[in-house]
């Protein structure tokens, strides 16, 4: 069985700009993120704090290495 590796961590909605938001990570709130606004929970306003996950997705990370490996022996065939 595959080991998962997954980080959590804490961010702060500081403000939306548009369609990007700016979130600030961390407890300390010191790490500035912008991404597209789409991409958060609907409904999500600013001054809410959220939880961001990050998971390693193995299976698709050794297709995709496998994918440019094939293309680098393509090109230098």
């Amino acid at each position: 069985m595959a080991r998962i590796r997954e980080s959590h961590c804490r961010a702060f909605l500081d403000r939306i700009e548009g369609d990007i938001a700016v979130l600030l990570l961390g407890d300390e709130e010191q790490n500035k993120v912008m991404l597209p606004a789409r991409y958060l929970p609907k409904d999500t306003r600013e001054g809410v704090v959220l939880t961001c996950s990050f998971r390693v997705e193995e299976e698709e990370t050794e297709s995709a290495r496998s994918r440019v490996q094939s293309l680098i022996d393509e090109l230098t065939g």
